[in-house]
Order: structure tokens, then sequence, then C-alpha cells
């Protein structure tokens, strides 16, 4: 089966996902996304953060999704997956492996950090500074939906 994915996104949009610019489409080709189907149009997004926000820690951070649904790590059940943040981390894509990461078991440490209980909001023990921040749903193996689907990246700082 061919692994294809063709997303319409804004030109800071592309940029701050996977470091390039330009308008249109991006076509990821085989091996570049998971086997499991993501549902078409699909959004995965933060609830009560904003990119630029100065907060005090800790932070609460709310996942937000739509059309698809959330259901714990090993669950196979069509249209749902589970949350990952990546923080202080170069975007999806952009990362040690590259576009490749889209295709592969997320890790899990200290910079992906897993919510395979299905949770949808967690508070994090930032220190000052400034911290990035991306969302990435995954199936029932860690591994990005085809197309994957995930956030733009927000930078906060916390106090």
């Amino acid at each position: 089966m061919k692994n294809t994915f063709t997303r319409t996104v804004s030109a800071a949009t592309f940029a701050s996902t996977l470091g390039a610019f330009a308008l249109g489409a991006i076509t990821f080709g085989p091996a570049l996304a998971g086997e499991t189907p993501s549902a078409p149009g699909t959004l995965q997004y933060f609830v009560n953060l904003e990119d630029g926000a100065t907060l005090k820690g800790p932070v609460k951070v709310i996942f937000g999704l739509s059309g698809m649904g959330v259901a714990p790590a090993g669950t196979e059940k069509e249209n749902t997956g589970h949350h990952h943040l990546l923080v202080d981390r170069p975007a999806l894509g952009e990362g040690e492996h590259g576009p490749h990461e889209f295709d592969a078991n997320l890790p899990a440490d200290d910079q992906h950090i897993h919510y395979g209980g299905g949770q949808t909001e967690t508070t994090l023990e930032l220190a000052p500074g400034t911290h990035t921040l991306q969302l990435v749903l995954a199936d029932k193996d860690h591994i990005p939906h085809n197309p994957p689907v995930f956030s733009e990246v927000i930078t906060i700082t916390v106090e």
C-alpha cells in the first residue's frame, strides 16, 4: 500500500513543522508515515496555551483534537490515537532522523512524553525560561498516523 500524505498549510506552519518555506501542499512519499490512516481534516492543537505566552509554573497543558478520538496505546480502533508531547526539541521531522521520524515509534524520554493512557491534559514542571512544545498523535504502537497529525510548535516562557 502506498503511503502518501498531502496537507495544505500556510508558509508559517510549514516552516515551523518541517523547517522550510513554501505555500501549497506537503507530500510525504512512501516510508515517511506510518501505516495507520488518520481521518481527513483531523487537527491537533493546544486548548489553553498560545504561542508566545508567559506563564508561571507548573504549566497545565490541555490537548485538543478534532476529527479523531483518543484511545489508550495498544487499542486498535479506527480513527483513534493517543497524544505525545514534544518538549524543547526540533519540530517532528526535524530531529535526529529527519522526516523518517514519521514512520517510526516515537521515543519515550524527557523530550518525547507519551500519554498512552489516553490522557488529554497534563501538568509540566518546567524550569524558568523559554520552552517549545508540539503535540503529535500516534497509533496503538506510538507511530504517527498517515497522514501525520501534529500541532504547530509553540514557544512559551515560564517565569
